[in-house]
């Protein structure tokens, strides 16, 4: 099904809306790389949130700034930036997650000069007596940095608004997946991708009217159709890759669920919008989904994972990594080893970021889903 011309634009070409929203609005953008960074306060600003993925372009510049082992995220969006792919930009956050986005952080600001730069140095460990009080500390901070970066004035009558806009977004994009997982065939696998990066470019409120308007598009549910195919979890980090659903599928599978942070970790988790704002946010951003790069027990991931794996009725778990990203690769063998005590197959695949998922990756899948 060929998706609106709003979707379409902001998930086949994000940098052009940008462009185009900024030029329209007067606005400004802030960029940010991770699913833990605050949306509602940059709306709240007045401010367009964006999501940096890399374009995939060729790397001739940010290799000079960074160690040859960092992730293709990291060296792809630097490259990006000092190319001038990225000028519609007033600014980035980089919330504290991994070691090489905290490094990206300092040089970022001392080679790309953007007017905005802010750190969200957010708590780790997020169940303990303090880190709420921290959370919301954090939040206060990055309030304040965008008030003054931005020249703007941060009501808590606006930040309700944007909360209950975001909130609008994750339940509509919980909606759509959860209908696609049962049928596949209402919508293409490269169309899903690409909604959900439009839903991270996208303003809010233009998000939402163009997801509403896809899922009444959308066809019946059939009940008494079997989806084909063998239904699998995705589990990793950024996914930068339009056609890995398909390519799952004509392995011979069906994603039925994601554990990405550019997929169901993206949406799943509201912020509560009778409470005080700011309280509100800290409290989804400590009780949300976890990534690697925070904690709050030490098998928390395994245990979610495995009560998605049942949930979903999925027969395996694909364990989709960037290359050098060790937060993942830190998990992965507690992972797997929870996944094995319960008798359910896995497979990892290494990649880059911004590339296909054809040929060896085709066959690798396949080989699996006829294991399981």
């Amino acid at each position: 099904m060929p998706l609106s011309e709003p979707l379409h634009q902001a998930g086949e070409h994000p940098r052009d809306y940008a462009r185009l929203w900024k030029e329209r609005s007067g606005g400004k953008v802030v960029g940010y790389f991770c699913s833990y960074t605050p949306q509602e306060l940059i709306s709240a600003a007045r401010a367009l949130p964006f999501r940096i993925w890399s374009s995939g372009a060729d790397i001739s510049r940010a290799d000079s700034h960074l160690q040859a082992y960092s992730c293709s995220l990291v060296r792809g969006a630097l490259e990006d930036a000092l190319a001038g792919r990225l000028d519609f930009l007033d600014g980035a956050a980089f919330p504290h997650t991994c070691d090489s986005i905290m490094r990206l952080s300092d040089i970022w600001r001392m080679n790309t000069h953007f007017g905005f730069h802010a750190d969200l140095v957010m708590p780790v460990k997020l169940n303990t007596d303090s880190a709420a009080e921290y959370m919301t500390a954090v939040l206060h901070r990055f309030r304040s940095d965008l008030e003054k970066g931005l020249g703007v004035n941060i009501t808590d009558q606006r930040l309700h608004e944007a909360i209950q806009d975001w909130n609008r977004v994750r339940r509509l994009l919980g909606s759509l997946y959860a209908r696609r997982a049962g049928d596949p065939s209402s919508l293409g696998a490269a169309e899903l991708h690409q909604v959900f990066r439009a839903a991270m470019v996208m303003e809010p409120r233009a998000s939402a009217r163009a997801l509403e308007a896809l899922i009444h598009s959308l066809p019946a549910a059939k009940p008494d159709r079997r989806p084909a195919g063998v239904p699998i979890i995705l589990s990793g980090g950024l996914c930068g890759m339009p056609d890995i659903h398909q390519v799952v599928e004509a392995a011979g599978g069906r994603v039925v669920w994601d554990d990405f942070c550019t997929g169901a970790r993206y949406f799943e988790g509201l912020v509560d919008e009778s409470e005080e704002p700011v309280a509100a946010l800290a409290r989804r951003l400590l009780t949300r989904v976890v990534c690697p790069a925070k904690h709050t027990g030490i098998h928390s991931r395994g245990h979610y994972l495995l009560d998605k794996v049942r949930q979903q009725g999925a027969r395996g778990v694909v364990f989709l990594y960037l290359k050098f990203c060790d937060p993942h690769a830190f998990d992965h063998p507690y992972l797997k080893a929870m996944l094995d005590e319960e008798g359910i197959p896995s497979m990892l695949i290494e990649v880059e970021d911004a590339t296909g998922a054809e040929g060896q990756l085709r066959t690798r899948l396949e080989a699996f889903m006829e294991m399981v």
